[in-house]
């Protein structure tokens, strides 16, 4: 994810936290820090929580990077599977290193 993308989430969830703010206690934080709705920075700040939105939108479309992957991964590898779950002998490896340690 870039970081435009990365900021225009940021202003989003910022948004979000606003408005969620608005509808249980009432209280808008932008317009109280800005000094209202109808002052320039608050009108600022409103703007770019919206034009975050819509550069938001296409994350809503994008195809899920992490799925393409893990199809990407299961088509090549070939799982080490035994045959009727018979289990590998390790008795030659053993004799193998006892050899070495003497």
């Amino acid at each position: 994810m870039g970081a435009l993308r990365r900021i225009a989430l940021a202003l989003v969830i910022i948004g979000a936290l606003n408005w969620g703010l608005i509808a249980f206690f009432q209280f808008d934080l932008v317009a109280s820090l800005f000094g209202g709705q109808d002052a320039f920075m608050s009108r600022v700040v409103y703007a770019l929580v919206a034009i975050s939105g819509l550069i938001c939108l296409g994350l809503l479309f994008k195809p899920d990077e992490n799925k393409e992957a893990v199809e990407t991964r299961s088509r090549t590898s070939t799982p080490a599977y035994t045959e009727f779950g018979e289990e590998p002998d390790f008795t030659k490896e053993r004799k193998l290193s006892d050899k070495d340690e003497q």
